[in-house]
């Protein structure tokens, strides 16, 4: 297995050694936290922050901290301005682009896209993904047009700043990971595929949510097409991991069993 890690050149100096001893009673305080579990990490799993930078009739292209972040639609994405910013959040199969002004962070649009999960308890709601955690759904006046959708088929809404649904819309996302972000970036990105093309400075990479394109020069070491490949960003840390296709050798001494 191939590790590829690229850290950005920036260090910051260590604080000198504290001479305080720790009392007895942090002994025992810290004796008595619990250990945190290390929860399995999800892949695909995406977050990013941009900007808008160009936009056409239902495209709108954002700047990220890694590369350009595409948002195609053709029932919305009709009033984007340079003046907002956009957050994405991508849970396996579950995303969220929500469109704030940057001048006083007000919401201006708010999309969840994902599965069409089951009603909830509640009449006239959905439990849906959220960033801090599944969130309760108002299905407001949309409840005939929902119901063209059986669960499991892939749905977009909007929803508004009591998470009512606003709307019924499609929405697609394509992602290029054209560079290592900078130290200060709130970044991260866990995503896993299949090499399916090899072009320049670019790998094409098959994942589960399409085709992404990754600057070799972030780190990816030489790949070859068919060869699975997994990216993983977190802040200014970027670690490619590519699996050997090498045979072992055996080592002198150990037995083959035929």
């Amino acid at each position: 297995m191939v590790v590829v890690t690229l850290c950005s050149l920036i260090h910051a100096e260590e604080p000198p050694a504290s001479a305080e001893t720790v009392s007895p009673e942090a002994i025992e305080s810290l004796a008595q936290t619990p250990v945190a579990i290390a929860q399995t990490p999800v892949d695909p799993f995406i977050r990013l922050q941009g900007s808008v930078w160009r936009t056409k009739a239902g495209i709108v292209f954002l700047k990220t901290p890694i590369g350009l972040l595409t948002l195609t639609s053709k029932t919305t994405l009709k009033d984007l301005k340079a003046s907002q910013e956009v957050r994405f959040w991508l849970h396996d199969r579950h995303s969220i682009v929500e469109i704030r002004k940057r001048t006083d962070g007000s919401l201006v649009h708010r999309y969840l896209s994902g599965p069409m999960p089951s009603w909830a308890d509640s009449p006239k709601t959905l439990r849906w993904w959220g960033p801090d955690g599944d969130q309760t759904v108002h299905v407001g006046t949309q409840e005939e047009r929902l119901a063209d959708y059986r669960e499991g088929d892939p749905l977009t809404i909007e929803v508004d700043e009591t998470n009512t649904v606003s709307g019924v819309h499609d929405l697609q996302f394509d992602l290029q990971v054209s560079q290592a972000p900078e130290a200060s970036a709130d970044v991260s990105l866990l995503l896993s595929g299949t090499v399916s093309k090899l072009k320049s400075n670019f790998v094409f990479v098959r994942t589960p949510i399409g085709l992404v394109m990754i600057n070799s020069k972030i780190g990816v070491p030489h790949v070859k097409v068919g060869q699975p490949l997994t990216l993983h960003i977190d802040h200014e840390q970027v670690t490619v991991t590519v699996p050997s296709t090498e045979t072992p050798t055996p080592r002198r001494g150990a037995s083959l069993n035929h």
